[in-house]
């Protein structure tokens, strides 16, 4: 006999399967709002039905804040089913509903938007400026598409100096998110790159749709320099538009405003050039006018060189005479004090006949007087041209 399973065991099989259940976990439903209600927490809790079934729905508080649907509302909604053993209940957990004229593909676009807009992904305060002068560009789009050769044909007229790396990826179809990601990883490692460009032409919403994935866009937030988006034309809005630094209407506008006009950085250069001469001759003018003001103002004070010449010569000629004064008048008095000098001199005395008579011994006292000898004292006579002894008797 066949074991029996217990209530509890069958619906959690039965919940495995289903959320295990790729059909079931990411699910778009429409039908009719009944039974809405709000809890305190801020969930709301209501039905989708329709003429043949009812389908208990949840939409937390955390998905959708502001949203409240209402009875009779016809909507679309997006979320997975599960089921809850404790109640046997089968629910649709929703994050995302919207009026169910808007189409799947518009219902998606709205909710993958307002998901990364929750995180953050298209703050303006976080978008980078594009570099003025870019020498290496990067380019994102079909080898075989229109937009390759608009945006080559833009650079080539507009900014011949930058170098375009061509990142080939299909730009529509299933396999085109995943290959817009590689391109973009390829360019990420391009040594130098300066901006990148993510291109493609026009089309309708599902030839676009490569461009509203989430992995092209978490790509486009992550590159590691400026992304411009040119996808479509002016109407179309994709959300790699919206997490691009910048959102250009077209392929040949995002490579427009990639790129500096060379004609219109000549004519501003040659404008500045004229500028600067006409500033410079300007100038120069008017330090020259104030040059020639200080030389007139030099000249009007400047001594007389020839006045100063001459009162130096005639200083000279005085300072010369009063020299030769000076010298006569000291020449007369040295010759005056030199007499004096010699009438003192004893030399002179001796010439005329007089003797100098000492003492002989260590002392040599001059004899001025006979009673300073005795008989026998030696003495020294000086006369002018020698001395001799002699002897006291």
């Amino acid at each position: 006999m066949q074991q029996a399973l217990s209530v509890t065991a069958v619906l959690t099989i039965l919940r495995d399967v289903i959320e295990g259940s790729e059909l079931f976990s990411d699910l778009w439903i429409g039908g009719e709002v009944s039974n809405a209600s709000r809890s305190s927490a801020g969930h709301r809790y209501f039905s989708l039905k329709d003429q043949g079934g009812v389908l208990r729905s949840v939409l937390f508080a955390r998905s959708m804040p502001g949203f409240q649907p209402k009875d009779g509302d016809r909507v679309l909604a997006h979320g997975r089913i599960t089921i809850y053993p404790q109640r046997g209940e089968l629910n649709f957990v929703c994050d995302f509903v919207r009026p169910e004229g808007v189409g799947i593909l518009a219902a998606k676009y709205e909710e993958l938007k307002q998901r990364l807009d929750e995180e953050g992904l298209f703050d303006p305060a976080r978008k980078r400026p594009l570099p003025r002068f870019p020498t290496t560009i990067g380019l994102v789009t079909s080898p075989t598409g229109a937009a390759l050769q608009d945006i080559k044909n833009v650079l080539s007229r507009r900014w011949p100096l930058a170098t375009l790396v061509l990142a080939p990826a299909m730009v529509q179809g299933d396999q085109a998110p995943g290959q817009i990601v590689a391109a973009l990883r390829a360019l990420a490692a391009e040594p130098g790159l300066d901006l990148a460009i993510v291109a493609r032409g026009g089309g309708s919403i599902e030839d676009l749709w490569a461009f509203n994935d989430e992995a092209v866009a978490r790509a486009i937030f992550g590159f590691p320099v400026p992304v411009v988006s040119g996808v479509g034309h002016e109407t179309d809005e994709t959300i790699a538009d919206l997490v691009a630094d910048l959102r250009a209407p077209t392929p040949s506008a995002a490579a427009e405003r990639s790129s500096p006009d060379v004609a219109q950085l000549a004519r501003a250069l040659f404008i500045l050039e004229r500028g600067m001469s006409s500033c410079a001759g300007e100038a120069i003018g008017t330090r020259a006018l104030a040059v020639d003001a200080c030389l007139r103002r030099l000249q009007v004070s400047a001594p007389d060189l020839g006045g100063l010449t001459r009162d130096v010569a005639v200083l000279l000629r005085e300072l010369h005479a009063g020299l030769e004064r000076r010298c006569t008048t000291d020449r007369a008095r040295f010759e005056g004090l030199s007499a004096r000098l010699t009438g003192l001199d004893p030399m002179a005395t001796l010439g005329r006949g007089f003797a100098i008579v000492q003492q002989a011994g260590g002392k040599k006292r001059v004899v001025n007087g006979v009673r300073k000898v005795k008989p026998g004292d030696r003495l020294q006579v000086s006369v002018t041209d020698g001395a001799f002894w002699a002897e006291v008797s």
